[in-house]
């Protein structure tokens, strides 16, 4: 019995601290966030992105504590602390913090859209509803209590469940979808587009950009592989899947984009959010090539975006995270197939409505919720505060403070 007793004690602390490295390497991707903001806005905007993101991570802590992961998996924390440690050794625990690194995804996604004139607290507001209601629900109907409901219907109409291994729909896509209605509502910032022309304003600091995907990619295999929930669950497939797919998305960038650093970086990215539902059940070939069309997808959605559209989202969240998030399911559709050399147990017409569903539910979501701020408190700075920038007209300081005394 003692002997029984030790071997389980010792699979919980593996699959505790299994979970626990997952969720610090996906907690090390909001500074690749950060990082990939602060590169792309002008230098007059790269504190806000600094704080925005810090307190979005904040106060979506708190919200998914008390309110999102109850909604989604029915655990509560409001429990003695002796009765938290006690199951599995506090496995309800880090499992919080690991999908909570998922969740504060969704702003953090978003804030790279609205860069540059958005308020500060309307936008906080509007992470934190999006944290606490928004993606919990959603998460509920494909990985958590509420899963029969939505999954049974996928199942009875394609023959297979809707299948999202790391979030390419229910993170990325979700995210994306949210950040067009802010966009939208928002509008251009000044400058971008006058006179019926288009007038591209320049990044920053490259290296800063680079810095952020390389700090995200890293990560990134702390998203995929550690989504196997359990130490014993951990599969190669998806590391190498991961690694195949991020590099057919730089490749292809690099040609399509015309080796420009912006579209190889964020080529890497496009690659790594495509794979991610499908990363356990393709073949590695059918992963790099999954990539590397999304990598396509991005460089020629972000022209169409910014050129033919008019729509001024500074980092591409839209065509990045949205639109590569959707074929990222569907994806797992066709790669996943054994025909393709994929594991099977899916199905294409299940794929496609899950990922439909996410666009639906995000759209919704994102134009009441911005659409109730911009007609309440606003969500847009006045243009004499988005002229002097976000750094100083939201938090009183430059990024160089030196510079500024000069």
């Amino acid at each position: 019995m003692d002997a029984l007793s030790t071997m389980t004690s010792l699979q919980n602390s593996g699959d505790v601290l299994f979970l626990m490295l997952g969720a610090v390497m996906v907690f090390a991707m909001h500074a690749g966030f950060a990082f990939l903001e602060v590169g792309t806005v002008r230098k007059k905007n790269q504190v806000n992105a600094f704080v925005k993101i810090l307190t979005d991570w904040s106060v979506s802590t708190i919200v998914y504590f008390l309110v999102g992961f109850p909604l989604a998996y029915g655990i509560s924390f409001l429990h003695p602390a002796g009765e938290l440690v006690a199951v599995g050794q506090g496995y309800d625990l880090v499992h919080f913090f690991f999908l909570l690194c998922f969740a504060a995804c969704i702003p953090a996604i978003i804030s790279g859209g609205i860069a540059e004139r958005a308020k500060f607290w309307p936008q906080v507001v509007a992470g934190a509803i999006f944290v606490g209601l928004t993606y919990p629900l959603f998460e509920s109907l494909i990985w958590g209590k509420n899963a029969a409901l939505l999954q049974n219907l996928f199942k009875s109409i394609g023959g297979a469940e809707f299948h999202d291994y790391a979030g390419s729909v229910v993170v990325h896509s979700i995210g994306g979808w949210l950040a067009l209605p802010a966009v939208l509502i928002l509008g251009a910032r000044k400058g971008r587009y006058s006179h019926g022309k288009s007038h591209p304003l320049p990044v920053s600091n490259i290296p800063f950009l680079a810095l952020g995907s390389w700090i995200l990619a890293v990560g990134w295999f702390g998203f995929n592989v550690m989504s196997a929930g359990h130490l014993s669950s951990i599969s190669g497939l998806v590391a190498i899947n991961s690694l195949l797919a991020m590099i057919g998305g730089v490749l292809f960038a690099l040609v399509a984009g015309k080796n420009d650093p912006g579209f190889v970086h964020n080529g890497a990215l496009a690659g790594l959010i495509a794979v991610c539902a499908g990363s356990d059940l393709m073949h590695p070939l059918a992963a790099f090539l999954t990539g590397g069309i999304a990598s396509i997808i991005f460089v020629y959605g972000f022209h169409f975006e910014q050129e033919k559209l008019r729509i001024d989202d500074v980092l591409g969240v839209w065509p990045l995270h949205g639109v590569i998030g959707s074929w990222g399911g569907i994806a797992a559709g066709i790669f996943g197939q054994k025909a393709f050399g994929g594991i099977g147990g899916v199905s294409f017409t299940s794929q496609l409505l899950g990922s439909l569903a996410a666009i639906v539910v995000a759209l919704t979501s994102g134009f009441i919720v911005y659409g109730i701020l911009a007609k309440t408190v606003g969500i847009r700075l006045s243009e004499e505060e988005e002229f002097n920038g976000a750094d100083l007209s939201i938090h009183s300081i430059g990024a160089y403070p030196e510079d500024s005394i000069r």
